[in-house]
């Protein structure tokens, strides 16, 4: 084929991979948290140490930054042994729509909802801080208000 017929595009780079973004909050993380943040700098650092790929390369690269960049701004929550109320770093037993529901609060790269780990920055934590057991907490879902009752409340998580 001739060159006349290619565009300019085709023989245009790749474009640079997006930086990850980086939410404004602060970044609380439970000591948990902070050896998964060390686990995936060495696994990245590792990763990028034995590949030659360009482009996986580059996303290995921009992962390592978010990943060193979230190191670099944590703030290690110690749990509290005893907590009255909920907050940071507490395993909270919740009943909601009749269902009784166990979830952690912990910090944003640790969230894992399926897994009953929620972001302090999520709308139900933030509904939920500062309850206490036998508190119930109105909680706007899907346009209508929904009753959470706060059954108990542990510092381990």
């Amino acid at each position: 084929m001739s060159r006349a017929f290619t565009k300019e595009i085709d023989d245009a780079p790749p474009p640079p991979v997006p930086e990850r973004p980086i939410s404004a909050a602060r970044n609380l993380v439970t000591p948990n948290g902070a050896r998964q943040i060390e686990q995936m700098i060495a696994a990245l650092t590792q990763q990028t140490a034995a590949t030659s790929d360009g482009e996986v390369l580059a996303a290995l690269k921009r992962d390592l930054r978010y990943w060193q960049a979230r190191r670099a701004s944590m703030e290690i929550m110690e749990p509290v042994a005893e907590p009255e109320t909920v907050r940071f770093g507490t395993h909270v037993s919740i009943r909601r729509s009749r269902t009784v529901k166990d979830i952690r609060i912990v910090g944003e790269d640790e969230a894992d909802p399926s897994a009953g780990a929620i972001a302090w920055t999520s709308p139900l934590a933030r509904a939920l801080d500062g309850a206490a057991p036998g508190d119930t907490v109105e909680f706007e879902v899907a346009g209508r208000e929904e009753d959470i009752v706060v059954l108990s409340i542990d510092g381990t998580v």
